[in-house]
């Protein structure tokens, strides 16, 4: 089989074979490690590898010792500078070279000063093929002077009077630590009222009696020499008052109402304001255009100065210090501008280039204010330096075309401004070098099955070599796609199988010849337990045994031991140990615990734990089961950069077997009281190696659990600061939308302090068009959501990205997503409105689209305004209702429901976008035909009488046409068929028989009460205190018994007709529209009323018939009844 390997990581797929990778790494990732072999005829420029600093304090009582190592092929010669000339060491007799390297030892110890050697350094390390320099070194003695002598006063002050004690220390090198002791250097106690300011006085914001004292020494350490010196003492008396003034506050520094301060990017911004005043004034910090910076902000000397770490350019702006006190406030206002020292952007690579190549050096850094490049070749600048035909200056870039041997040199970029310099080397390495294997020939790896095979293939070569490999003897190409191909030519199969097992052969090759190598791979079977042992509860003195049943590849020899709480079993003949059994006999509470079964090979192992629980032999009350106690002595071991290993002793289980650990974490940096979960473990183990975030200030606890519940969390562990490192991943949420219409807003959802990895949190924010051949433009912001680009041209597609760096390196290469620059007004009207008229209720309306580029924004749809024309009544009206319909999208028509019948109405059409609406159409006039009129106003009954009445009525309130005739429907109401009833002979008779039957079970009903005997109605008569019985109606005293809830309803009150005779819908039902015929009346769909003149189908019988008739025999009897 065959494969050779692609760029970066990746599958192979069938059909692909064979597949080449041409690997543009550079050779320099392969000198660590180097093959000694390699090194042995491998040619190399040299490389600095160790220096002093660049600001280098000696201590004048030592020996001064100033570094330079480097490495190379041959090995390099060292030279050095002292002020920008030749720095002979041979003429100084105290100045030695350590052997091997560059270092200078300079012997003043014996004799000599340091003073004489202080100056400017500059170490070079030089072979055949070019020469590396350091950076200048600035040697400079420690020094720590003496006070000048002076005398000073004693101060004699009033109570609340303000006071300032001098320190002015002498001028040291690096400045002394200042501090106020007494004469038994005893620290002089401060507080919000006494405090140390930042240049070492003493500040008394009000004095009281106490302060007396004469002796207030200002003293000065110097840590480089570890000296300290002492001012001379101060004496203070302070004059009891019978009542001390008090006072507003006032800065005693600064001084005034404004001042300036410069910070270097990186460093801390230390900020102090100091009053004076009475009562003591307490003093508060605000940001004037934002806030102060979360986790970098510090309160110092009781609030007196204001920190701020890491500054960065972002923190740059007005601070303003607040002093109160009861009696007033007064501020001060610190103008800050941060600038910064050049630091990396991207710094020079070594280059290693095969003859006839090509390649790139680049060296960017930034700074504030931006530094300038320069180039320099083996320590000479590049204007003055030989000239290289291959080699051509691009500002920051050097651009390398067909390359030669003699092409070879190592290059300095210097990035200077006022604050600094940086200063890289980076070396153009032209060999001309065969394929080499390093990995040594017939390697055996041996992996279990189903887990990851990794086979070596280290290489060297110049040009770089592809890499092939082969399978078998045959060389039959690979076609599955299992495999996984590093660039450094590995070869990995994820899931290893049986059939993986072979000969493997690697192949370099490269224009100046070949190199190959043969790996074998063996595939062995896992080691499972396959009878595992298992828990047990035994009684004290009898036997129990574990079973523990091994299956394992024939070719490796397992070994089987067994640990009693993760340790050695007793040394205790009860306990014995045969191939797959533990047994334990004369059980003691002793032997209480987790037993394992561990199966060790050569290549893996494998674990299965049982509790055993010893009871006594009696019957003894029944245990108490409870949680867990939690667990104690919580020990952090093996601390990695991204690891550590925790360990913990459990508490008592409670009479229920611990089933798992649960481990939470602490972040006391980023969210320090909040707990988080952190992982689970299995109730056996009592160890776990916790997998971790960089920068991180970890606090572990551990909570146990069982089956009644979990613990109490243990005490919190010592805290583990893990080490910074870079981003790991990129803000979320990224979108770009203009808030104007030329600029371009760029929002994201920034990270959380968790996800940092490291201080000095940023992003770097890159836009190009997306439609243009711009380069990206790109601006590092601080920890913010938001960026603003100014001046885009308006709704321009944008290409943007957003890429989280901090003070350790940038976060992986961000996605890209596509904004908006902002929208602006449509520029053009819907042209060709036309109209058609569907009926009177209903018109549609078409319109021809605009232009794409005039809308300049999303296309949000089309806007009609339409209104109807006013009645001349009504246009002294100054407002006239204007309709809008909105229609989404693209559409060019769109319907007008709702119109009024026999209108005149006039429209328009508007683009809109989100921005808002463009220009209106021209104004389009339309007018609906006639519709269904509305019913009349009102109806009113004039002048009835027993065979006519007359009708009045008022025109409808919207007559939606020209009205040409009223049409007048009646029938007969169901009151007048009442009372011809009612004058019927027959039924007269009738109701006169009823009345007679009531009347005659009346007086029965007496002559039975007077006797005493129960009856019905008596019974009824005793239960009128009941409500709910109801015997005799209130509206007309009849009895409820005996009334027929459906043929003799009484009258309701107030139903007689109104007196004007006009008939109401609120006061009657006894309407033309009740009695005419059909439904009630309704609406088209297009709004017009149907059915003006029609009523219900039936009337139900009246109840309360509002008739004007005198009441009928039936009701009559009723009333009687």
């Amino acid at each position: 089989m065959q494969l050779k390997i692609m760029p970066k990581k990746k599958r192979l797929s069938a059909g692909r074979v064979p597949l080449i990778l041409f690997l543009c790494q550079m050779i320099s990732a392969l000198e660590v490690p180097l093959d000694p072999k390699l090194l042995e005829d491998l040619v190399q420029p040299p490389t600095i590898t160790q220096q002093s600093p660049k600001d280098y304090i000696i201590d004048p009582r030592e020996n001064i010792v100033i570094q330079c190592e480097a490495k190379g092929k041959p090995p390099p010669s060292f030279s050095w500078t002292r002020n920008g000339t030749h720095f002979d060491i041979d003429k100084d007799p105290l100045v030695t070279m350590k052997p091997g390297s560059g270092t200078l030892i300079i012997n003043i110890m014996s004799e000599g000063k340091a003073e004489t050697y202080e100056g400017v350094y500059q170490c070079t390390a030089r072979n055949e093929r070019g020469a590396a320099i350091s950076n200048n070194i600035v040697v400079r003695p420690s020094r720590s002077p003496l006070w000048t002598k002076e005398k000073l006063e004693p101060i004699t002050l009033r109570n609340g009077q303000s006071l300032v004690l001098p320190c002015r220390p002498p001028v040291g090198l690096p400045p002394p630590i200042i501090f106020w002791m007494d004469n038994s250097f005893q620290r002089l106690p401060q507080s919000e009222r006494v405090s140390q300011g930042l240049n070492g006085d003493l500040y008394f914001s009000n004095v009281l009696p106490e302060d007396t004292r004469e002796d207030y020494i200002c003293y000065a350490r110097f840590n480089h020499t570890q000296t300290i010196q002492q001012k001379q003492p101060i004496s203070v008396k302070v004059i009891s008052a019978k009542s001390s003034r008090e006072r507003p506050p006032t800065f005693l520094t600064p001084e005034g109402n404004a001042s300036n301060k410069e910070e270097l990017r990186g460093n801390v911004l230390s900020l102090e304001c100091i009053a004076e005043g009475l009562p003591t004034p307490i003093i508060y910090w605000i940001k004037e255009d934002g806030i102060l910076p979360i986790n970098r902000t510090f309160y110092k000397n009781f609030k007196k100065t204001l920190q701020i770490i890491h500054v960065s350019e972002a923190d740059s702006g007005n601070y303003q210090c607040i002093a109160k006190n009861a009696l007033g406030a007064i501020h001060h206002t610190i103008s800050v501008t941060v600038k910064a020292a050049p630091y990396w952007i991207m710094a020079p690579q070594n280059l290693v280039l095969s003859p006839g190549e090509d390649g790139t050096l680049i060296c960017r850094a930034n700074g504030k204010p931006k530094p300038r490049i320069s180039w320099l070749t083996n320590g000479v600048p590049v204007e003055i330096a030989p000239d290289d035909p291959s080699r051509k200056i691009d500002g920051d870039t050097i651009i390398f075309s067909n390359v030669q041997e003699r092409s070879s040199a190592v290059y300095q970029c210097n990035a200077s401004n006022e604050y600094g310099y940086l200063l890289a080397n980076a070396f153009v390495n032209v060999l001309a070098e065969q394929p080499r294997i390093l990995t040594p020939t017939n390697t055996l790896y041996q992996v279990i099955a189903n887990r990851p095979a990794l086979l070596d293939c280290a290489f060297f070569g110049s040009p770089l070599p592809t890499i092939e490999w082969f399978k078998g003897a045959k060389g039959s190409a690979l076609h599955e796609d299992i495999y996984v191909l590093h660039e450094n030519g590995t070869l990995e199969i994820p899931v290893a199988q049986k059939d993986s097992t072979g000969t493997y052969t690697c192949v370099a090759r490269n224009k100046l010849g070949m190199a190959k190598n043969e790996v074998h791979l063996e595939i062995k079977d896992p080691t499972r337990i396959i009878k595992q042992p298992e828990y047990a509860v035994v009684q004290r003195g009898s036997t129990v045994s574990f079973e523990c049943k091994v299956k394992h590849d024939h070719t490796l020899i397992p070994t089987v031991i067994w640990l009693k709480d993760n340790s050695e079993l007793p040394s205790d003949e009860r306990f014995t140990v045969d191939k797959d059994h533990l047994v334990i006999a004369d059980v003691s509470d002793d032997d209480s615990g987790t037993y394992t079964c561990m199966a060790n090979t050569t290549l893996d192992n494998v674990s299965a734990s049982a509790v055993l629980s010893v009871v006594a032999p009696t019957p003894t009350p029944a245990p108490v089961y409870d949680v867990p106690n939690p667990p104690f002595d919580l020990e952090l071991t093996n601390p990695l950069d991204k690891s550590v290993q925790l360990s913990w002793t459990p508490g008592d289980d409670n009479n229920s077997p611990i089933t798992k650990f649960i481990i939470e974490y602490e972040d006391t940096m980023h969210e320090a009281g909040l707990w988080h979960h952190h992982t689970e473990v299995s109730g056996t183990q009592t160890t776990a190696q916790l997998k971790l975030s960089p920068y991180v200030n970890y606090s572990f606890r551990v909570m146990a659990e069982n089956s009644i519940g979990r613990s109490l969390p243990s005490e919190a562990s010592e805290q583990y600061l893990t080490k910074a490192a870079e981003p790991d991943k990129n803000p979320m949420a990224v979108e770009g939308l203009g808030s104007e219409p030329d600029n371009l807003v760029i929002t994201w959802k920034p990270l959380n302090g968790f996800e940092s990895n490291g201080p000095g949190l940023q992003y770097k924010v890159s836009w190009r068009q997306k439609d243009g051949d711009d380069e990206w433009t790109s601006v590092v912001v601080a920890n913010v959501s938001k960026y603003i680009v100014s001046g885009t041209p308006t709704f321009v597609p944008y290409l943007i990205k957003v890429q989280a760096l901090n003070d350790v390196g940038f976060a992986p290469e961000p996605a890209i997503v596509m904004g908006h620059s902002g929208e602006d007004l449509p520029m053009v009207a819907p042209g060709n409105v036309r109209v058609t008229v569907v009926n009177s209720t209903l018109a549609e309306v078409h319109w021809d689209p605009v232009p794409l580029k005039s809308i300049r924004g999303h296309l949000q749809g089309y806007r009609i305004y339409y209104w109807k024309a006013q009645s001349p009544s009504k246009r002294n009206r100054r407002h006239i209702e204007k309709k809008i319909l909105t229609f989404q999208g693209s559409k060019t028509h769109g319907m007008l429901p709702g119109l009024e019948p026999f209108s005149h109405y006039t429209l328009n059409v508007r683009v809109v976008n989100g921005k808002g609406e463009g220009p209106a159409s021209a104004d389009q006039v339309f007018n609906t035909p006639e519709g269904v009129p509305s019913a009349p106003s009102s109806l009113k009954i004039v002048n009835p009488t027993l065979d006519s009445l007359t009708l009045e009525w008022d025109p409808p309130s919207h007559p939606n046409g020209i009205l040409t005739e009223y049409t007048l429907k009646y029938q007969p109401t169901m009151a007048s068929r009442q009372v011809d009833i009612a004058t019927q002979g027959w039924f007269i008779g009738l109701m006169c028989a009823v009345a007679l039957l009531i009347l005659i079970l009346l007086i029965v009903c007496f002559i039975r009460r007077n006797k005493g005997g129960k009856y019905p109605v008596k019974e009824k008569e005793d239960a009128r205190a009941d409500p709910e019985i109801q015997p005799m109606k209130e509206d007309d005293g009849t009895f409820g018994e005996y009334s027929d809830a459906e043929d003799h309803k009484p009258l309701k009150k107030g139903s007689r007709t109104p007196s004007d005779r006009t008939v109401k819908k609120e006061d009657s039902d006894d309407s033309l529209v009740d009695y005419g015929e059909g439904v009630n009346g309704q609406f088209n769909e297009d709004g017009s009323f149907i059915g003006q003149y029609s009523g219900k189908k039936e009337k139900e019988p009246a109840e309360g018939n509002e008739s004007s008739e005198a009441p009928s025999p039936v009701n009559a009897m009723n009333s009687f009844v």
